[in-house]
């Protein structure tokens, strides 16, 4: 059977031809209207419609949007901001990038109703350094919208008023850690906070309840006003509503973006019906599907177990090739779909050298605050460095395995985990290449670490 259509409700209008990202544009295509229907509704009405949804965030954890939003805490009589993180520093994605270019009036709409439902007055887009195109695009969309009375005081002529600012980052992936970024944002070290106490949603930024919501999640919250929440719950699969944009990159014959209902494509679907199948004479080795952090899919291996479907506990014996993408099956299978950058290799690809990409760029991006991490993710890096540069020895995968599993579940944040999964799995699945690899480096041919990322 083909792949299943692509439901493009996010980029509904990206690449469309004679789309620009104004605000004309956007207002010819119905832009701002849904908003102003928003804006007649009860706040705690959008907040239900958002939790009845069940849209999970699209930034890489997958948590439910409706329940972090119920977790504010509202009767402190602090101020509540909104976040949006649009930091996307996560190796292999680039959907945020894309909305922000091509589309930043869907953003700041739902933005906007975002801050009405939850009572923010101030709203912060932080974006990485990398964009400072993307910034400037922002910019000048924040000042139509200003002007036309879709943001800043009264707005569309009513009491409430919300002003939203951009905030560019200076280029570091521990950014896209929520507490992180928060404390970037005050000006500060971006140090991660220990949680608890510092729940954004109780002590956020400046200490204040604060929201820390994804581009991607944000956009999608438009959408949902508009159809509903019970609607917008019945497209995708129970517990993974809505749709999902997948990221493809590596060795496919059509690497980029693309939309569809969560869990209704497999990733053989997504690789070889929708992306064109591997390059020409290669086969596919190895994929990761959310992201650099996420653990390394081995093309060859079997998943078996059992899942839930609707009430029924039902028996599953996957190849990767029928793995439905979503985030329930792919946690399921040791994996996460993260932030849905699909990283692929074929065999063209030494996993040692692939690995030793990956480890320079986490021991480049640590932070520093926490020793495991910040010594581990060092001493992993110049493993896999000495290896391809002529020193490796059969023990070294075990060596770098050792060093992983002593950095997982033993930081403050989520980058222990991104750092230490990569090594864990790609010495697990690819374990003879490690042991074999002085060997076959001595035969290879002359040449420098596979660039993936």
């Amino acid at each position: 059977m083909p792949a299943p259509a692509q439901r493009r409700i996010i980029f509904q209008h990206i690449d469309e031809p004679g789309y620009t990202n104004d605000l004309a544009c956007y207002v010819k295509h119905g832009g701002y209207e849904i908003m102003k229907k928003a804006f007649q509704r009860p706040p705690a009405e959008l907040v239900d419609e958002v939790k009845k949804s069940g849209l999970r965030g699209r930034g890489g954890a997958g948590f439910p949007c409706g329940v972090k939003w119920g977790l504010l805490d509202k009767k402190s009589g602090k101020p509540i901001y909104l976040v949006v993180n649009a930091d996307e520093s996560e190796p292999g994605t680039f959907k945020d990038r894309y909305i922000m270019h091509q589309d930043p009036h869907q953003l700041i709409e739902g933005i906007m109703i975002t801050c009405f439902a939850n009572n923010v007055k101030q709203a912060y887009i932080y974006i990485r350094g990398e964009f400072p195109h993307g910034a400037r695009i922002l910019e000048k969309a924040i000042a139509e919208a200003r002007a036309a009375n879709f943001c800043g005081p009264n707005v569309l002529g009513s009491s409430y008023g919300c002003e939203i600012y951009v905030h560019r980052g200076a280029g570091a992936y521990i950014c896209g850690e929520e507490t992180g970024l928060i404390e970037s944002l005050e000006g500060k070290r971006p140090y991660p906070r220990i949680k608890p106490p510092y729940f954004p949603a109780v002590l956020g930024l400046y200490q204040c309840p604060t929201i820390v919501n994804n581009v991607e999640t944000l956009c999608h919250v438009k959408h949902i006003a508009a159809m509903g929440g019970a609607e917008f719950a019945k497209i995708g699969t129970p517990n993974n509503t809505g749709t999902r944009i997948l990221c493809v990159s590596g060795h496919v014959q059509k690497p980029g973006y693309y939309e569809f209902e969560v869990g209704k494509i497999t990733m053989g679907e997504l690789l070889n019906d929708v992306c064109g199948g591997p390059l020409p004479g290669r086969k596919f080795k190895a994929v990761i599907p959310g992201g650099s952090s996420a653990k390394v899919l081995k093309f060859g291996e079997r998943f078996k177990g059992k899942r839930k479907v609707g009430a029924e506990m039902v028996d599953y014996d996957w190849a990767v090739e029928d793995v439905p993408m979503d985030f329930d099956c792919l946690g399921m299978i040791g994996t996460m779909g993260g932030s849905g950058g699909v990283i692929v290799m074929d065999d063209s690809v030494n996993m040692v050298e692939a690995l030793a990409n990956i480890n320079a760029f986490y021991a480049h991006e640590s932070c520093g605050q926490c020793t495991p991490c910040r010594e581990g993710s060092l001493w992993m890096k110049k493993i896999s460095s000495r290896m391809v540069h002529g020193a490796a020895r059969p023990e070294d995968g075990q060596l770098l395995k050792s060093v992983a599993d002593q950095i997982a579940g033993r930081t403050i944040c989520a980058f222990g985990e991104a750092c230490a999964w990569p090594t864990q799995s790609y010495v697990a699945k690819f374990g003879d290449e490690f042991k074999g690899y002085a060997d076959a480096k001595k035969t290879a041919k002359p040449g420098g670490v596979t660039d993936l990322i």
